[in-house]
């Protein structure tokens, strides 16, 4: 076989494979996934009023004292650079950044840190904090919006979510979903 017959048979092979791994497979699964679950395949957006506000996946950055604050993030709540600082627990920028984190906790919330409010997650973008974390944050957003204590407690176990199947991770409370139900309340 003649090298420009290999050639020919490669780059047909090339095209044909980009056209069905690059192009076909892909729309085969998002469209899969438009029907099997839909909304996550757009995004998981939430509106409020006709606008969107944000996404049920991604954790947003949260400096408003009178609502719940999300999970500390390495990547500044960036959907475009996931990922965590990859530091180890030791190292010495991680171990200033906890302690950061830890001296900035008693004015956000009470009790003794969770390990979500002095860390970030893998992906930098968790939009869940622990129903621990929520609870801790209660008083403070009780106050901040003029609330009875047991209102604001109410909410945050109306908006824990369990495991998922009853026994897949943790517990956990999306900060976005519970901030507008709060917003909500006022």
């Amino acid at each position: 076989m003649s090298f420009s017959r290999q050639l020919l048979a490669a780059t047909r092979l090339l095209v044909v494979m980009t056209v069905l791994l690059g192009v076909l497979y892909p729309a085969a699964v998002w469209a899969v996934g438009a029907v099997a679950v839909p909304g996550r395949a757009e995004g998981s957006l939430v509106t409020r009023d006709g606008e969107v506000v944000g996404s049920r996946l991604l954790g947003q950055q949260v400096e408003d004292p009178a609502l719940f604050h999300s999970r500390p993030s390495t990547n500044a709540y960036a959907g475009d650079s996931s990922g965590g600082s990859n530091l180890a627990a030791t190292a010495p920028d991680q171990v200033s950044a906890v302690e950061e984190r830890r001296a900035a906790y008693a004015t956000i919330a009470e009790g003794e840190p969770t390990a979500d409010a002095l860390t970030a997650s893998a992906s930098g973008l968790d939009p869940h904090i622990s129903p621990e974390f929520a609870r801790a944050q209660v008083a403070r957003v009780a106050r901040e919006n003029g609330l009875e204590r047991s209102e604001v407690q109410r909410l945050v176990e109306q908006y824990t979510q369990d495991r998922d199947f009853g026994f897949l991770g943790e517990p956990r409370v999306n900060v976005l979903e519970l901030n507008l139900a709060l917003t909500g309340m006022r």
